[in-house]
């Protein structure tokens, strides 16, 4: 998955038909989380190198 930032823009290019499906899924998703109300926030931390996961909670 290619990920761009741009400003306030996030670009998420899939790059095989597995990243097409789950990119639809997470589109799905945050539009879900859009027409509630619900929003993503971090838990943990992302730290390149050491922990390579970052995760989110839909609150």
């Amino acid at each position: 998955m290619r990920i761009e930032l741009d400003g306030t823009l996030i670009r998420m290019t899939p790059e095989n038909e597995k990243e097409r499906d789950e990119l639809n899924q997470l589109w799905t998703i945050i539009v879900g989380c859009v027409d509630e109300g619900k929003k993503l926030v971090p838990v943990g931390e992302y730290l390149p190198g050491i922990k390579e996961v970052a995760v989110f909670n839909i609150e």
